[in-house]
């Protein structure tokens, strides 16, 4: 790929709401008094030229961090690869040929993500993120660096009713990047449940 880490922006995936939480909203969820999508766009700000944040719903809740809000294109092509799509759509318009996401509710991924994914990104394949622990390999599909290119495609497998992150990755040349974790080191922990949240607060003074 022509372009470098800082010149390819991020998408923040925050679309989805946190049933297991009560079905409030991830991004706004306060973790160390601080609201999750504050937290991703302090992280991921640096590494990119320039964020756009994918959710559904009212857009005002993010409108005061300045960045343009991606609603999925179609009510029924929800899920994580719509707005994968969605953040594709916006980037060719503005003339990126890349986007890198990252999940709202993963707060400690690396200040190095952008540019390992660019590193083995190529016009044949493109990087995303996994993690290797005890001999297996756990995948992070969310923190991916996507090609524009594959709009078209990623558009033709959700009108398919396609929905798994990895399985249409893997049909179009995805690369694993591995990333150092441990299980009290996962820099891709994510917060799923009230004992998640506890557990990201005392991950807090170690990150």
């Amino acid at each position: 790929m022509a372009q470098v880490p800082g010149a390819i922006p991020g998408v923040i995936l925050a679309g989805g709401q946190a049933e297991r939480l009560g079905g409030i909203d991830k991004g706004l969820m306060e973790l160390g008094g601080t609201r999750l999508i504050e937290r991703i766009i302090d992280r991921l700000a640096p590494q990119c030229a320039t964020l756009a944040i994918s959710a559904n719903g009212d857009p005002k809740r993010y409108a005061e961090f300045g960045y343009p809000i991606l609603p999925d294109g179609r009510a029924e092509a929800q899920g994580p690869l719509a707005g994968v799509l969605a953040g594709l759509d916006w980037a060719a318009m503005k003339g990126f040929s890349a986007i890198v996401t990252v999940a709202t509710d993963t707060p400690f991924f690396p200040t190095d993500l952008v540019a390992r994914l660019h590193s083995v990104s190529q016009p044949e394949g493109f990087g995303m993120a996994v993690t290797e622990e005890a001999g297996e390999t756990h995948w992070h599909p969310t923190f991916g660096l996507w090609p524009v290119a594959l709009r078209h495609d990623l558009r033709i497998a959700l009108q398919r009713h396609q929905r798994r992150m990895r399985q249409f990755a893997e049909g179009k040349g995805v690369i694993p990047v591995v990333f150092a974790a441990d299980g009290a080191n996962d820099p891709f922990f994510n917060i799923n449940t009230p004992e998640e949240l506890t557990q990201a607060e005392s991950l807090l003074s170690r990150v």
